[in-house]
């Protein structure tokens, strides 16, 4: 089985923190977020992945090293001028064997049952399935009763459902994007729909799904996610005194030093805090030195 992860996009919403980092490579609990998604598509049978790049691409083409680190095979398609999602897609061409293969956003993490979408997609007989859920904040797709699309909206609207960031395709819908330009896969699905062709939807429920497409979103996949707290990472120190409150993600060789009080915050690698310092509701990106209190910061 084949699978496609975006990953080109610019983070715009999660800036600073995508300002030197592509947003597939921010940490959650201590893990790249893309590296939650390649265990997650391992674990569901993918054996070979495409990834399509653009921000800070060099990065992520160094740390994914072809697939080594995961033990699969993974390629990237690096763009130049960055396609959006259906661009991205048409410039997968030449990728994908006869079978339908899996697209998923570098950015969601769930775990939702992809054997039980990629059989009803294969059950369907449609060019697409989008695999949605209830989530009144992105309700924006319509179905009918027979879990047929009808309708795929610019806004949230009453009694439609969301997409997951999770479609299941036949190659065959790469013809009905246009090539060389950017892009809205959202956009192709329309004029499908728009033309009498069926786009199948796969309705999930009890799963957990993040969608880190914001601040406060990084913020709570980090304390949905981490399997402790505190969640502390490798050779990182904490000295006499140090404390924390609710929750904090402390990221690799981090140095805490005496009284600091971590609370409700993320602390990235080679971070130090100094004495009696605290940090609270705040993000702290690689490589910093907090000297003083920060209260709701992004440092």
């Amino acid at each position: 089985m084949k699978s496609m992860i975006l990953a080109a996009g610019f983070g715009t919403r999660l800036q600073p923190l995508t300002n030197n980092l592509p947003k597939a490579l921010m940490p959650v609990a201590n893990r790249p977020m893309i590296a939650r998604v390649i265990e997650y598509l391992k674990d569901h049978g993918v054996r070979e992945i495409l990834v399509n790049a653009h921000h800070q691409a060099d990065q992520l083409i160094a740390y994914l090293d072809k697939g080594r680190p995961f033990g699969i095979s993974i390629e990237i398609r690096k763009e130049t001028e960055i396609l959006g999602t259906g661009g991205g897609l048409k410039n997968s061409s030449g990728f994908w064997g006869p079978e339908p293969f899996i697209v998923i956003n570098s950015d969601v993490l769930t775990n939702i049952p992809l054997d039980r979408a990629y059989a009803d997609h294969q059950k369907s007989g449609n060019l697409a399935s989008l695999v949605l859920h209830d989530l009144k904040d992105h309700s924006r797709v319509l179905i009918n009763a027979d879990h047929e699309i009808l309708d795929i909206s610019p806004e949230n609207k009453p009694d439609r459902l969301s997409f997951t960031g999770i479609h299941i395709l036949d190659p065959a819908i790469l013809d009905y994007i246009p090539s060389g330009r950017f892009y809205y896969i959202m956009d192709t699905y329309r004029e499908l729909i728009r033309a009498g062709k069926k786009l199948n939807a796969h309705v999930v429920k009890g799963h957990y799904w993040y969608d880190i497409g914001s601040i406060d979103s990084y913020k709570k996949a980090n304390q949905g996610l981490s399997a402790n707290f505190p969640e502390i990472g490798l050779n990182s120190r904490i000295e006499p005194g140090a404390h924390f409150k609710d929750w904090a993600i402390i990221g690799p060789q981090c140095v805490l030093e005496q009284d600091v009080e971590i609370a409700k915050s993320v602390l990235w690698d080679h971070v130090r805090v100094k004495k009696g310092c605290r940090v609270l509701d705040s993000i702290v990106t690689a490589d910093k030195l907090v000297e003083k209190d920060l209260i709701q910061t992004i440092f």
